[in-house]
């Protein structure tokens, strides 16, 4: 079970692992590379949190009490061809130019368009190049942002379901991370009366995500002390859901709202080099905590589904309209 958890995990430190490459868009003033990067990693950010508000149900009935299921699943949401590619007209940049108009952003795809910096330092002016990172959109799954999750669901008194997702801080000394969700879902088909006595169920949900990861970096790109780039999110969504529950087919879904926010930092210090316009040596300079970026998303989202019976064991899919369109499949083993 604990390395099915740390699929959650693995996802988003494959994404936030691209902040090796970031290092050399550092190259720009603080302000441009700041641009740069919110607008390269913004499509991964945005759907981390509607992946992760996702694939929290496949019924709305609720466990008889002590009754529980575990269900292991992903979610995919799709990014917005236009979220796929950064066009540099938009971002309002000074002190950086490139042949090149658009360049990938993280869930685009090919090779990342090449940079010329020209800035002042130390009085100086001067100049530097690096290339943008390139897009891993043909590496991911569907080509959508993916966020596994394993999650364990009890029955408690009173039709009301808890929903668990942990990951305690696991990892090695480069890369560490943690996930809490919780949810909890009341049924209440009852108080539309007759409504009971059909294979129809409603219920309310609320969910809540907690993630944090942290990557050091080696400093093969820049050179400096103390690098690594950290990522937080918190993501919240609330729905009316409803399912009918026959012996084998089962349809379910859902209306309600997402949202949620991410945080990336670049901590540590960062020596970049410069090459003078008039001649003279290399001109190295030294900047800490460079990066700070904060996303938000929230929207409303509607889900359809499907779920197969076979016993215990259940399969479903689902699909969920929203900004960030996330397409969401999994097992589940339950236990009324």
């Amino acid at each position: 079970m604990k390395k099915l958890m740390l699929l959650t995990l693995f996802c988003i430190t494959t994404q936030i692992s691209k902040a090796q490459e970031l290092e050399s868009i550092l190259l720009a003033a603080r302000s441009d590379a700041n641009k740069l990067t919110a607008a390269y990693v913004k499509p991964a950010m945005t759907g981390l949190i509607y992946g992760m508000n996702s694939g929290w149900y496949h019924t709305a009935k609720v466990h008889k009490k002590l009754g529980f299921d575990i269900s292991i699943g992903l979610n995919a949401s799709m990014v917005p061809k236009q979220d796929e590619l950064i066009t540099f007209a938009n971002l309002g940049l000074r002190n950086i130019t490139s042949a090149s108009s658009t360049s990938p952003s993280l869930a685009g795809s090919g090779d990342g368009a090449q940079m010329l910096v020209g800035t002042t330092v130390q009085g100086q002016a001067v100049t530097a190049s690096f290339a943008m990172p390139s897009g891993i959109k043909d590496d991911l799954p569907v080509n959508a942002v993916p966020a596994p999750a394993v999650q364990v669901s009890l029955g408690l008194p009173y039709k009301f379901d808890v929903m668990l997702r942990l990951v305690p801080e696991v990892g090695s000394d480069d890369v560490k991370g943690k996930l809490l969700g919780l949810g909890l879902k009341k049924e209440i088909t009852s108080i539309f009366g007759p409504l009971d006595k059909l294979p129809l169920h409603v219920s309310l949900l609320a969910a809540y995500t907690s993630s944090n990861v942290n990557y050091n970096m080696d400093g093969t790109s820049i050179p400096g002390q103390n690098q690594s780039a950290n990522f937080k999110l918190n993501s919240f969504t609330a729905q009316a859901i409803a399912s009918l529950n026959f012996p084998i087919i089962n349809i379910y879904g859902g209306v309600g709202y997402s949202g949620g926010s991410s945080t990336l930092k670049m901590l540590g210090t960062y020596n970049l080099e410069y090459t003078p316009v008039a001649a003279g040596p290399t001109i190295t300079e030294s900047i800490t905590d460079p990066l700070n970026l904060d996303f938000k998303a929230s929207g409303l989202r509607t889900t359809l589904g499907l779920r197969l019976s076979l016993g215990f064991f259940k399969i479903f899919a689902d699909y969920t309209l929203q900004e960030y369109n996330t397409a969401s499949a999994g097992i589940a083993f339950s236990f009324r």
